[in-house]
């Protein structure tokens, strides 16, 4: 596919895990920088994405939005890159990006916004309690190299992503597994690249 790739972001958002993916596939794309409020907003934009969140990318006509759904598209769309899962990689490939867009990031969204799931409705709650979701977590790390296997994965650009961010602003415990896993994802020429990317896209603070 030879479609233009445009990428639709702001540098303070998940939109880091969705310029991660797109430095790893290798492919030229164009980015458009949005703000919240305003040009996040606006007609324009909400014609891409109704929610008017970030991030986004339109491939051609095609729009995919969510930075799971992002980062599995991109490695299907360009498998040449070898980021897609293989056959035997493809239970545990899904089921940890899912893990970590569903149970993982409620449980450790509720707990930032102070919202504590009373014990008698655990049940209810797709994520269960935070503890488990970490205990999980940890297991799943902890059984191989990368995410899926012993490659690393589009899989990993998005977990990482959340353990990376977790460990950086304290809502992940700091368990070693943990610091392991993503001293091993982050080690790569696109994260880093991405982070200069986004670092220099960020806002100017004025002078004090």
């Amino acid at each position: 596919m030879t479609e233009e790739l445009v990428f639709y972001t702001n540098p303070m958002s998940r939109g880091r895990i969705a310029r991660w993916m797109l430095e790893e596939i290798g492919q030229p794309y164009r980015t458009e920088y949005l703000d919240f409020g305003t040009t996040m907003k606006a007609p324009g934009y909400l014609s891409v994405n109704p929610m008017g969140k970030v991030p986004a990318v339109k491939h051609g006509d095609i729009i995919v939005t969510e930075c799971a759904a992002i980062c599995a598209y991109l490695a299907e769309t360009f498998p040449q890159v070898g980021l897609a899962p293989t056959a035997a990689e493809r239970g545990r490939y899904f089921r940890w990006m899912f893990f970590a867009a569903g149970p993982m990031e409620m449980a450790v969204t509720n707990r930032a916004l102070g919202f504590e799931i009373p014990p008698e409705r655990l049940r209810m709650a797709g994520c269960g309690s935070l503890a488990h979701v970490f205990d999980t977590l940890e297991q799943a790390v902890s059984v191989s190299p990368f995410i899926a296997g012993d490659r690393f994965t589009a899989a990993d650009v998005y977990v990482g992503s959340h353990v990376g961010w977790g460990l950086n602003f304290g809502t992940i415990e700091k368990r070693q597994a943990f610091i392991d896993y993503w001293g091993r994802v982050s080690d790569r020429d696109a994260y880093r690249r991405g982070n200069e990317l986004d670092n220099a896209a960020m806002p100017k603070q004025p002078n004090p």
